[in-house]
């Protein structure tokens, strides 16, 4: 090849890549940001952000905590749904706990641990999804003034899940000889009859789980119990969403959190109700998805229509 069809070929290939550094790099970028700052579309392009007295509240698109320094619910806002993402409502990391139905025995602490001073995390605890579940239920239960119990769940709020040991039988059968509840470890006070949520299981005494033994040979069962089929406390306020940033929480969810917001800003519950119907979007299309109520939106209207006075008040 000739040094001038070297020379060619070289400047046909500067002259396209100028050129696609031109329209993919800057007129494509450009002509995208132009159209997003057409009315109507300026606020989502922008990033849905929400302001509260001149400074930036958070956006109406994604979720995040209404709790204290301590991780302690604030009383007086409505509470969002759990988030996986990160230390909650991570925009760096988004995602769910990738945590599945079948996951209802928990991982015990060392109780060494635990009697040398180390949190339950520290000691080794890690809580199945059950438990996860059983334990937001009984807390919302306790801190709404309803019915926290759900299917599956122990009265302590942890996963009701049995270990079977015995005797297998062909047809899948199994005889008991021995029944250990997996998720309520022997502590003080936990060693005797009575002391788990089950004392008996087909005429077997269900024991407390002994650190350190292995009970994969039994039979895992979880135990439905007898709460209501359908709990009072709904299925968004106990499990995260998908990316772990949902900024909605359900009507259902809202509606069991108004008489304690109503208690805290001392206004009557009626009012409460009206800013969540106020804040409540209905089905896309009139049939996609579900109801939902934004919780940072519902929040900020209740401190301007009601304020909490002294200084913790505010969002």
């Amino acid at each position: 090849m000739s040094l001038s069809d070297l020379i060619r070929q070289h400047l046909a290939a500067l002259r396209a890549l100028l050129a696609l550094t031109l329209v993919t790099g800057l007129l494509y970028p450009a002509g995208i940001w132009a159209v997003g700052q057409l009315p109507g579309l300026r606020d989502k392009a922008n990033g849905s952000i929400i302001e509260n007295d001149g400074r930036i509240a958070g956006s109406s698109l994604i979720g995040q905590s209404f709790t204290d320094a301590d991780g302690a619910p604030i009383t007086w806002y409505f509470q969002s749904r759990p988030s996986a993402a990160g230390d909650g409502y991570d925009g760096l990391a988004s995602g769910p706990s990738n945590r599945g139905p079948e996951d209802i025995v928990d991982a015990p602490a060392d109780p060494a641990l635990l009697a040398a001073g180390s949190d339950a995390a520290a000691a080794g605890f890690e809580p199945s999804l059950l438990t996860q579940v059983c334990t937001r239920s009984h807390e919302i239960g306790a801190r709404e003034g309803v019915d926290g119990s759900r299917p599956f769940c122990t009265p302590d709020g942890v996963g009701a899940v049995l270990a079977v040991l015995g005797t297998f039988a062909h047809d899948g059968t199994v005889t008991p000889t021995r029944v250990v509840s997996v998720n309520e470890p022997c502590v003080a006070g936990r060693t005797g009859p009575g002391q788990v949520f089950l004392a008996e299981y087909q005429g077997v005494r269900v024991e407390c789980a002994q650190y350190g033994e292995d009970y994969s040979a039994g039979r895992i069962v979880p135990v439905p119990g007898d709460a209501p089929a359908d709990p009072t406390v709904p299925a968004d306020a106990v499990t995260g969403s998908g990316s772990g940033l949902d900024p909605h929480i359900s009507p259902a969810y809202a509606e069991i959190q108004v008489n304690r917001i109503a208690a805290a800003r001392d206004i009557d519950p009626a009012a409460v109700r009206d800013a969540v119907v106020a804040h409540t979007a209905g089905r896309e299309l009139g049939f996609l998805g579900e109801p939902r109520v934004n919780v940072l939106e519902l929040n900020l209207d209740l401190d301007r229509r009601y304020p909490v006075s002294g200084p913790a008040g505010g969002a």
